[in-house]
């Protein structure tokens, strides 16, 4: 398992019958966790001193109950350096984060993705030219911030226009804010047959493709349909000397090993390489465990 273990700003304090209880800089948040089946005793203070609940509907759906939680705030994260190092406070390599509650139990960040943030990063750093990358359901740019803060020049795909924005200002409050990043609000699969025809290339290609979703005019996504061509299709703008190619997954049928063969399959037959997959997790406090975030397969040009 790959562990997002480097955090200051955050962390998981416990997990029971089906919650998370976390910290976010200052605030502590409880949000249900579908992957929290065991029910162990709620011992941690927080639980009683939380600063918002997301409670889930037996109809679907949810809502927020805030006792003390700002609209929004801010969580930094020093992306590792060369040599394995972190960066430090003044430092550059400082990722800061907008946050906020919004709905569907949200905050805006998906914290267990700085495993992969390290990884590409020190690929981007150890590159010793210009980078290319394109991020494909890019969200509120979290991978977008990290390639950008490593030296990559940045192209952030998503079919919300607020999400854009929103990543729009994470890269400026990480001091990005002139960083080489072209931000496109778009349906991701007509992009890229667009790069296709324009003959665009890139070196690196990060895809956080969602279960389902509708594009800007509609366009239907379902994951277990489209993401075998969509790797397939996507794969055609890798460089000649590619660097590396990561999917995520948060939908249950994905697993590593499934995640791996398609990278094999649509990848690495052709550019070499190697590729893995593995679960992505985050250290629970109280219990020293880890609790799984989901999956992801990497292909790399080098280890």
């Amino acid at each position: 398992m790959w562990i997002a273990d480097s955090w200051k700003d955050y962390e998981v304090l416990d997990a029971s019958g089906g919650e998370k209880l976390e910290r976010w800089g200052r605030y502590i948040l409880v949000r249900p966790d579908p992957q929290v089946i065991w029910d162990t005793p709620r011992s941690h203070k927080g639980w009683n001193t939380r600063n918002g609940h997301y409670h889930r509907s037996s109809k679907g759906g949810g809502e927020w109950e805030i006792f003390d939680l700002p609209e929004e705030w801010s969580i930094s994260y020093p992306l590792a350096l060369p040599g394995g190092q972190a960066a430090d406070r003044e430092a550059p390599g400082i990722l800061t984060f907008r946050l906020k509650p919004f709905s569907f139990k949200h905050t805006g960040l998906f914290p267990e993705q700085a495993a992969n943030w390290d990884w590409f990063s020190r690929l981007i750093r150890n590159a010793g030219r210009p980078v290319k990358v394109l991020n494909l359901f890019a969200y509120t740019g979290g991978a977008t911030v990290a390639a950008a803060a490593a030296g990559a020049s940045v192209t952030h795909v998503d079919a919300s226009k607020g999400m854009v924005g929103w990543a729009k200002e994470n890269a400026a409050a990480s001091g990005l804010g002139q960083a080489p990043v072209r931000f496109l609000v778009d349906d991701c699969v007509k992009l890229v047959e667009r790069e296709i025809r324009r003959g665009n290339l890139y070196d690196g290609i990060i895809m956080d493709p969602p279960s389902y979703g509708r594009g800007p005019r509609g366009e239907v996504w379902k994951l277990e349909d489209s993401i075998w061509s969509f790797i397939r299709l996507a794969a055609r703008l890798l460089s000649k000397d590619a660097l590396f190619f990561l999917v995520n997954s948060y939908t249950t049928g994905l697993q590593p090993a499934v995640l791996s063969y398609m990278l094999s399959s649509a990848v690495a037959k052709d550019f070499g390489g190697q590729v893995e997959a593995e679960e992505i997790g985050l250290p629970v406090t109280s219990s020293g465990l880890v609790l799984p975030c989901g999956a992801s397969g990497r292909w790399s040009r080098k280890s």
